[in-house]
């Protein structure tokens, strides 16, 4: 950790600004050249609701290069419930669809979609992805769950009865400890994992050495497609720069984790996993709250990181239409 008292001061601004917003997070931003970093509360455990299409990704391409998956083999997968509004992909399709194992892995991670998530689990089930990530010796994520279970809380039903009844709910439900009625909220049952853990996987990902470069090329092509830009990618998105990353959204809470790629060849992680305890759905105002603290402590992190190596250039994102539904 970066130490120091301006560096203190600064970590204590952004926890302050954080609870102003009602939220409590669990933020680290690592130099993925130096190892410097800065966090608050990086060990903080919460559910990581979409994050987890991380590892089953990571899982799914490796197996794949193992030749113990075809990519190119198609999956029926069943349509999901037609909710409105509902999450995108698969979840919204009204008839079953032949999908190639490839373009699952762009819905799950691109599109955050977890009917398809849930087609990978059914290829490479919770403890299957567990071991492949340890003969791997990257960070595992222990899988508790498959995504469906997200999409079907008591809360849900709530919301069906009075707007915006369901998100306080879940706001007012939940201990200081994790626990919660909702089992997707609640720590003691749901998959969880901490910044630090994520930022550690995300950092085998980002690194030359660790994983087969067509099973990490390909993880940071998915991420670099992302779609869902609302929370950290307004910090961290510009001309001179690549936001790759992966959200999580369920009822409060808030999350991202992603790598920014400069210019210059500056690489630092970013993770930010959050609860809001304010009783509203739409909460603009969390979300700006959380970019501006990612941004602060990656500005911290970076005005006192070494200059950074040469490195080939940034996988250059793929712009999506701003219109696209967010998660």
């Amino acid at each position: 950790m970066i130490a120091g008292a301006a560096a203190a001061d600064e970590v204590r601004r952004v926890r302050d600004e954080l609870a102003d917003a009602g939220l409590t997070a669990g933020i680290l931003v690592r130099d993925l050249d130096s190892g410097r970093e800065v966090g608050v509360d990086p060990h903080l455990e919460l559910p990581v609701a979409s994050l987890v299409k991380v590892p089953v990704a990571l899982a799914t391409l490796e197996r794949i290069r193992r030749r113990e998956l075809d990519a190119a083999s198609t999956v029926v997968v069943d349509p999901g419930r037609a909710t409105s509004p509902g999450p995108p992909g698969i979840t919204r399709f009204r008839h079953p669809a032949s999908v190639a194992l490839d373009d699952l892995l762009y819905l799950a991670v691109s599109l955050s979609d977890s009917s398809a998530c849930d087609a990978l689990l059914a290829l490479t089930p919770p403890a299957h992805v567990s071991r492949v990530l340890r003969e791997l010796r990257v960070p595992d994520v222990e899988i508790r769950h498959g995504l469906g279970a997200l999409d079907d809380t008591p809360a849900e039903a709530l919301e069906h009865l009075a707007p915006g009844l369901g998100h306080a709910f879940a706001a007012l439900a939940s201990t200081a400890s994790g626990g919660s009625v909702i089992r997707s909220l609640d720590v003691s049952v749901s998959t969880t994992s901490s910044a630090r853990v994520l930022a550690d996987l995300l950092g085998a990902v980002w690194d030359p050495d660790r994983l087969d470069h067509a099973v990490s090329g390909r993880l940071r092509e998915l991420l670099a497609s992302n779609v869902h830009r609302q929370r950290l990618a307004p910090e961290f998105d510009r001309d001179s720069s690549t936001w790759s990353s992966k959200t999580g959204t369920v009822l409060n809470l808030r999350h991202e984790a992603g790598v920014v790629e400069h210019a210059d060849g500056g690489r630092f992680v970013v993770v930010v996993l959050s609860r809001s305890s304010v009783a509203a759905g739409a909460q603009p105002a969390a979300e700006m709250a959380l970019g501006r603290a990612a941004r602060r402590l990656h500005d911290l992190v970076r005005r006192t990181a070494p200059p950074p190596r040469p490195t080939t250039p940034a996988i250059p994102a793929v712009r999506q239409s701003r219109s696209s539904e967010l998660r």
